[in-house]
């Protein structure tokens, strides 16, 4: 990496711990993941089916599984909170205590890592995630409990995400600082670059 764009990587990723770090600790109480799998039933409509898609706009649902249990209390909070806009979610968040959430977290958490395998070659998206390193990771998984894993999450839910950072319709100040400049080339280009890479995986109901 150019060691200028290392170094703003590097303060990056101190800042932003600095602005999350409030948000962190609420999320790092532990969950039961017996009473999240209960809770979850619900999710599993729709994170639970392969290619599950969202009905307007069209993009298929994230993948949870193996993905950080405090991002996925930090995602519902903001459902909860209005700053994520998604009536769907918004209302299921709405049902959920705080501790709720933590049990949610912790089932989805309990199916699994991240899967590996051999990294997808990088091109121009690779190029371009230079930024998202420092707390994404270079392939797409994070090294910090808050931030989530990109890596083999469905590429359309990527770019849907990455347009509403964007267009500010997501409130996240340190997302919208990342993508402000990106054009529809840019998104589509690392949407493509982290969902090739190995990592997460659709999480089944248990029968």
């Amino acid at each position: 990496m150019n060691p200028r764009v290392y170094r703003m990587v590097r303060h990056l990723s101190t800042a932003i711990v600095l602005v999350f770090a409030g948000i962190t600790a609420s999320a790092q109480a532990a969950g039961d993941p017996a009473n999240g799998a209960a809770l979850a039933t619900t999710c599993m409509g729709c994170h639970g089916i392969d290619g599950y898609r969202n009905g307007y706009p069209s993009y298929r649902v994230p993948k949870l599984g193996g993905q950080k249990a405090d991002y996925i209390v930090i995602a519902l909070q903001a459902y909860r909170a209005g700053t994520r806009p998604h009536p769907t979610m918004r209302a299921q968040a709405a049902s959920l205590s705080d501790q709720d959430m933590q049990d949610v977290a912790a089932f989805f958490a309990s199916q699994g890592e991240p899967r590996t395998g051999d990294a997808a070659a990088g091109g121009p998206g690779k190029e371009k995630a230079a930024v998202c390193v420092a707390c994404h990771g270079e392939a797409g998984i994070s090294s910090a409990a808050m931030w989530p894993n990109l890596a083999g999450q469905h590429r359309d839910y990527l770019e849907q995400a990455l347009a509403r950072y964007r267009d500010k319709a997501r409130q996240d100040p340190v997302m919208q600082g990342q993508v402000a400049a990106l054009t529809d080339e840019d998104v589509r280009q690392l949407a493509a670059y982290f969902s090739a890479q190995p990592g997460l995986f659709t999480t089944h109901p248990k029968h």
